[in-house]
């Protein structure tokens, strides 16, 4: 029965294709736009608008592979803190059907708005003891804008993609995605509202291949 058992799990193994067990990966550097100034602490950053392009400061991207690739069940809750006045993180990458919570972590009342085509909601007014935790859920890609009806400064970002390969830059530029199916796809970065730059490329399973994006 033993022997029998294994030659089944090996004639399963043998026509299942080989993306499930491993994947590709890319790595490299995207050119991103100049700092205005040197952020006052590494991890608070700005939404800026210039000329109504929205953006970080100091500037990140988001690098995603374009496709058509099978959805997850079930996709887990991402948080968007009020923290300080501002919005932690400033720019959030999901995928669609992601739920997002909004934590008050400031001792006053927020009021988190977006009028954006992608996503329009308005949470209404709540302090931080308040539960529970207000949440909305993200169906349609896009970029959406985050507001507080009662502190105008207050700026964040949610970008909600179609795909589940996505990964955010460090301030350097540099990313990585992992776990990639193999094939040739077209690999975008989100630079901000007016800028995406890519580049197609063929992936093998169980190599990284060295991509930059100027």
């Amino acid at each position: 029965m033993g022997r029998q058992r294994l030659l089944w799990l090996s004639a399963i193994l043998s026509v299942i294709p080989a993306s499930l067990f491993a994947g590709a990966a890319v790595e490299g550097h995207v050119d991103l736009p100049k700092s205005r100034s040197a952020p006052v602490q590494a991890k608070r950053y700005e939404v800026v608008t210039k000329a109504g392009v929205l953006s970080t400061q100091p500037p990140l991207a988001v690098v995603y592979l374009e496709g058509n690739f099978p959805r997850p069940a079930s996709l887990p809750t991402k948080q968007v803190e009020q923290k300080d006045l501002t919005f932690v993180p400033a720019l959030l990458p999901i995928e669609v059907g992601t739920k997002v919570q909004f934590p008050n972590l400031d001792d006053q009342y927020h009021n988190i708005f977006s009028y954006s085509p992608a996503k329009r909601f308005d949470l209404g007014r709540y302090r931080p003891e308040e539960r529970p935790i207000p949440s909305v859920m993200f169906d349609r890609p896009g970029l959406v804008t985050l507001r507080c009806d009662i502190h105008e400064h207050m700026r964040g970002l949610i970008l909600v993609l179609s795909t589940p390969y996505f990964a955010m830059t460090d301030t350097a530029g540099h990313f990585r995605l992992d776990k990639l199916p193999a094939g040739r796809h077209t690999l975008k970065a989100w630079i901000d509202s007016r800028t995406t730059r890519e580049k197609s490329v063929d992936l093998k399973d169980g190599q990284t291949l060295q991509v930059d994006l100027p």
